[in-house]
């Protein structure tokens, strides 16, 4: 097998490391294509992934017509060279496109609903077959296969994480405390246009802290000023164990609030986005709180607030186990799949 991954963002590292080690160590050859983006660079480095760059963010939109211009013509130039049997990515033009250019498999990986509808239509004729979770309320057709997990049991199963307590003595955190994580976004990517989330996260942290929390903050935009003391640094690699071993999440990130919540820690998500996965950690787990609208702010620190007076934390990981049970291990399905297509 000859699989060509496609990563431009630090959650396809996550989705598709797993996959990568186990078809590299079993004699298939991979080649991983990535974007200067955030950490996603950092992140292959960290695990060992060879990797080529072929593009960098632009700081404008403007520019990222022509940056993903150029990343296609690169892409094209390896896909000619290293002839794959299939191409793989999660949501992305420029492998769509390549694909289509030198009649190769491509395997497209979705779980988000809001994506521009130019881009939806570009994008996805050009797949063979079009991945989402259940939870997904978009009908694509006849291309799409369905499967009862979400990106990230991909590398948040028990059967690939086991969270390392290391992380809180490294920062020099007791057990004993009650730790909030609060996640900012920039709001630039194509499905954020139009969004928002926070009216104000000085005062969010100021409630969350008289409530005898200690605030972890991470931002994937520029640090507020005066919010400095707040910001955690830890190596990119532990943001899971943190997630972890934190008593709740709140913030902007759709899928930091996933991740938060298939880790037994619950999530208020302060975001306009839809999302069908966020959906059903909703209502079907009651481990994620989503909150929209004129007054999201001042009602998702509420319900904040009373969780972290919950007398009886231990309802998490309840809540957890029921989803554990219901779900897969996302990355065996991905297996299965890649090596069913070229069989």
């Amino acid at each position: 097998m000859r699989i060509l991954f496609d990563l431009t963002h630090p959650a396809h590292v996550h989705l598709f490391r797993h996959a990568i080690d186990d078809l590299s160590a079993s004699g298939a050859k991979t080649l991983v294509t990535s974007r200067e983006k955030d950490v996603t660079v950092d992140l292959l480095d960290y695990y060992n992934i060879p990797h080529r760059v072929l593009s960098s963010k632009s700081k404008r939109m403007s520019g990222m017509l022509g940056e993903w211009s150029l990343r296609g013509i690169r892409l094209l130039q390896l896909t000619y060279s290293f002839k794959p049997d299939i191409i793989v990515s999660r949501f992305n033009p420029a492998s769509a496109f390549v694909s289509t250019v030198v009649n190769c498999e491509f395997l497209l990986f979705d779980d988000t609903e809001t994506k521009p509808a130019v881009l939806r239509s570009i994008t996805y004729p050009c797949a063979d077959r079009i991945y989402t979770p259940c939870s997904f309320y978009r009908n694509l057709g006849s291309k799409q296969r369905r499967y009862d997990g979400y990106h990230e049991l991909a590398y948040l199963h028990p059967n690939r994480f086991n969270a390392d307590p290391n992380v809180l003595r490294n920062l020099g955190i007791s057990r004993d405390e009650t730790l909030v994580f609060v996640r900012l976004v920039s709001w630039d990517a194509p499905h954020d246009i139009g969004q928002s989330g926070f009216d104000d996260v000085v005062d969010a942290i100021k409630q969350l802290e008289d409530a005898g929390a200690t605030v972890l903050l991470s931002t994937e935009g520029d640090l507020p000023i005066g919010l400095e003391s707040y910001e955690v640094t830890v190596p990119v690699h532990e943001v899971h164990d943190l997630l972890y071993y934190s008593d709740l999440f709140i913030g902007e990130s759709a899928t930091m609030a996933i991740e938060s919540a298939v880790l037994g820690t619950p999530a208020i998500f302060i975001s306009s986005i839809s999302a069908g996965v966020i959906k059903e950690l909703s209502e079907r787990y009651g481990l994620v709180y989503q909150f929209d609208g004129p007054n999201k702010h001042t009602l998702g620190l509420e319900k904040a607030l009373e969780i972290l007076r919950m007398s009886d934390p231990s309802v998490w990981q309840q809540r957890r186990s029921k989803l554990l049970n219901d779900k897969i291990d996302t990355t065996s399905f991905l297996l299965q799949e890649m090596r069913n297509t070229v069989m």
